[in-house]
């Protein structure tokens, strides 16, 4: 039967700051650890590497990280893995959001770059806010197609002020030669009127 190393033991996991689980003692050398009494000559012990602090387990996180990157690809997400509901998995309010953050931000972009002004800027901010746009390319498409459309009532409305002024112009000439005309006309009369006298 061995020796009884058990208030060795303790005294050694006091000195060393650690569990009793965690202390090693040299089985060759139970006698002399056997008389080991007080914190000094355990100390001394330790010292001499009779008495041992056993290093920590290692916890690997490998596993772990494995299956989280496989997460992040989508496996393992089945309806069986799911323990809270769609909205407790993603709020839908979440989900708004980072949407409106997302158009708010590409409006203020181009309102900055003056790719749109600010009445378009505004009439698109309302319509975002109104859940019109689903996402950033469907709004991109939808301002490209703003832009041109305002473009083409821009031109139309040059041409009709353009063809406005020309009228205006043709008919005061209009008018001018008519007036010219009856001028002419009332001097003939005159002088057929003198003559006749």
């Amino acid at each position: 039967m061995g020796v009884c190393l058990r208030v060795q033991k303790r005294l050694a996991a006091s000195v060393l700051k650690c569990g009793k689980r965690k202390i090693w003692l040299d089985p060759n050398e139970s006698n002399e650890i056997s008389m080991a009494n007080s914190r000094q000559n355990v100390r001394k012990l330790v010292k001499d590497g009779y008495i041992i602090k056993k290093p920590q387990k290692m916890h690997s996180r490998a596993r772990c990280l494995l299956h989280r990157e496989a997460v992040r690809k989508g496996r393992h997400t089945g309806t069986g893995k799911r323990r809270g509901t769609r909205e407790a998995r993603m709020p839908t309010k979440v989900l708004w959001m980072r949407r409106q953050r997302v158009l708010r931000r590409l409006l203020k972009k181009y309102r900055e770059q003056k790719k749109i002004d600010k009445h378009l800027y505004h009439d698109l901010y309302m319509k975002s806010r109104g859940n019109v746009f689903k996402n950033k390319r469907v709004l991109m498409e939808h301002i490209h197609v703003a832009k041109k459309e305002k473009a083409r009532e821009k031109s139309l409305q040059e041409q009709a002020e353009a063809r406005r002024e020309k009228n205006k112009a043709a008919r005061e000439r209009r008018e001018a030669k008519k007036a010219g005309l009856d001028a002419t006309i009332e001097a003939v009369e005159q002088t057929e009127k003198k003559g006749k006298k």
